[in-house]
C-alpha cells in the first residue's frame, strides 16, 4: 500500500512577537496533524496568514499574501487568523480568495477548521464570543521554532485603549497564563536546549491580571522562573514605563541571568500630544523612571517606540519630542508614522497630518535614532560581552545577542548555535558589531 503524501502548509506572519510565538505554536499543531511545513513561496495545500492591523499599511500587507497564497495555488485552503482578521471579519468574508477567518483567541481551533473546510468547503468565522475573550487561550507546545531563543507568551489582550490604538478591540480584555503553565514550558525548552527566553504579551506588565484563584505579577514571575528552571537567560518584551518596579530593576542589576533591555514605548516626548494620545504618563515621569533604571543598571538598553503625525501635532510639538528622543538617547527606536484606526477616538479627531509632513518627521526622527544608536554601541568598543551564539550570516560570520542585546558577529571554528561566547567587541559596523572570541563559555 503506497504511503499517502502529506498537505503541506505555509504561513506568513506579519507584526509583533506575539504572532510570531502564536504561528509558531499552529505550525506544531499542523505538524502533529501529519502536515508539512514549507515556506511561504512555495506552492502549498493551506496558506495561514497571521494577520497584523496596527496600521493601514499591516492591513495592506495582510490583503497582499492572501491574493499571493490564492494565486500561488487556487485550490489551497486560505486561512487568515489574528488582530485583522479579529476586527474585520466582514471585510474579510467579503475576500473570494478567503476560505476562513479565525479570530485572536481561536487558533487552538486551526487545523480542525481546515479539515471542516477540505471535507464541506463551507466558508466559516471562527470568532471569541464574550465570555471566551475573558479567557486565556493556552497554546504551550513541545515544538516550537527557533534555534536557541524560545518567545514564551504569558499575557493576552489590553484595556489601556490609547486613542490611535486599535488593538484593545482586537485582542480583547486582559488575561494572563498561570505560572505553573509557564514555568512547565520553560523547563520544556531547557530540555530541548534553547537557551534564552523572552516573556510576550500584548500588554506583559499588566501580566498577572485574569488568572482565576492566583495572586501574581510580573516580578514574581520572573523571580520562580529563575528560581525554578536552568533558563540561561530571561529577556522581557515590550512593557510600559509606569509599570517597570523598582523590584523589576533590582531584579535585573542583580541577577545577570535577566537581560540588561528593557523595550519601554514613549511615543512622543511631547506633553501635549501625550495627553492627547491617553497615554498614561507625562515626559518628565519618563525622564525620571529612564534616569533611576540607568542609575541602578548602567550598561542597559533601553529601546522604544516613536509615533511621528498624530492629529494636530505641530512643528512645534515635534521639535519637542525630537529633542526629547535626542536627550533620552535611546539604544534603539522602532518609528512609525501615525495611521488612523477606524473606530478608534484618534480616528475621528481633527487636524490629521499630511502623509508627506509625516515621511519628513519620520526621516528626521530616524536619524536622532541612528546616531544614538551608534553612539550606545560605540559605547561598548573594546569591551568583552557574552553572546549567545544564533547562526552563520552570507560573510560565513557566526551572530548573536549580548544581554543588552548587542547584534554582533564575529569569527570562530568549531562553534554551533546555542553556544555562549566571550566576544571582545572591536568595531560598530552599519549592521551589526564586530568582535573576536576571547573564549568559549561552554567549556570553563
Amino acid at each position: 500500500m503506497s504511503k499517502t503524501t502529506p498537505l503541506k502548509v505555509a504561513f506568513h506572519t506579519l507584526g509583533c512577537k506575539v504572532n510570531q510565538h502564536d504561528s509558531a505554536i499552529m505550525a506544531a499543531l499542523f505538524q502533529d496533524a501529519g502536515y508539512d511545513i514549507v515556506d511561504f513561496n512555495e506552492t502549498a495545500d493551506v496558506y495561514v496568514i497571521n494577520t497584523c492591523t496596527v496600521t493601514h499599511l499591516s492591513d495592506r500587507k495582510s490583503r497582499q499574501m492572501i491574493r499571493r497564497a490564492a494565486g500561488e495555488n487556487p485550490e489551497a485552503t486560505v486561512v487568515v487568523c489574528g488582530c485583522y482578521a479579529q476586527t474585520a471579519k466582514n471585510e474579510l468574508e467579503a475576500l473570494n480568495e478567503v476560505d476562513l477567518i479565525i479570530g485572536t483567541n481561536e487558533r487552538h481551533r486551526v487545523v480542525e477548521a481546515v479539515e471542516d473546510f477540505r471535507a464541506n468547503h463551507v466558508k466559516t468565522a471562527y470568532m471569541p464570543d464574550d465570555e471566551e475573550l475573558f479567557v486565556y487561550e493556552d497554546l504551550p507546545h513541545e515544538r516550537v521554532s527557533g534555534m536557541t531563543r524560545a518567545y514564551v507568551k504569558v499575557q493576552e489582550g489590553c484595556d489601556q485603549f490609547c486613542a490611535y490604538c486599535i488593538i484593545p478591540y482586537a485582542r480583547g480584555p486582559l488575561r494572563s497564563r498561570s505560572e505553573e503553565d509557564t514555568i512547565a514550558e520553560i523547563n520544556m525548552l531547557v530540555e530541548k536546549g534553547y537557551k534564552e527566553v523572552i516573556l510576550t504579551g500584548i500588554h506583559l506588565g499588566a501580566y498577572g491580571r485574569g488568572v482565576k484563584d492566583q495572586t501574581c505579577d510580573l516580578t514574581g514571575l520572573c523571580r520562580r522562573i529563575l528560581d525554578e528552571t536552568k533558563i540561561e537567560r530571561l529577556r522581557l518584551g515590550s512593557l510600559e514605563g509606569i509599570e517597570v518596579t523598582d523590584e523589576l530593576i533590582e531584579m535585573i542589576a542583580d541577577n545577570p541571568r535577566m537581560a540588561q533591555h528593557l523595550h519601554l514605548p514613549l511615543q512622543s516626548g511631547c506633553d501635549r500630544t501625550l495627553e492627547a494620545m491617553r497615554r498614561p504618563y507625562d515626559s518628565e515621569e519618563f525622564r525620571n523612571m529612564m534616569r533611576s533604571i540607568r542609575q541602578r543598571v548602567p550598561d542597559i538598553a533601553i529601546t522604544t517606540d516613536l509615533m511621528v503625525g498624530f492629529p494636530d501635532e505641530t512643528e512645534e510639538d515635534f521639535k519637542e519630542s525630537l529633542v526629547f528622543c535626542n536627550d533620552i538617547a535611546f539604544a534603539n527606536m522602532h518609528i512609525f508614522k501615525y495611521s488612523m484606526r477606524g473606530g478608534t477616538p484618534a480616528a475621528a479627531m481633527t487636524g490629521q497630518i499630511d502623509p508627506q509632513i509625516k515621511e519628513r518627521r519620520a526621516k528626521q526622527m530616524a536619524d536622532v535614532a541612528q546616531k544614538n544608536k551608534h553612539e550606545y554601541e560605540q559605547r561598548f568598543v573594546g569591551k568583552t560581552l557574552r553572546i549567545l551564539v544564533e547562526e552563520q550570516n552570507k560573510d560565513g560570520l557566526w551572530t548573536g545577542h549580548s544581554s543588552n542585546y548587542l547584534f554582533v558577529a564575529f569569527p570562530g571554528e568549531g562553534l554551533h548555535s546555542g553556544d555562549f561566547v566571550d566576544v571582545k567587541l572591536t568595531e560598530a559596523g552599519k549592521n551589526y558589531l564586530l568582535g573576536e572570541i576571547i573564549s568559549n563559555s561552554e567549556e570553563e
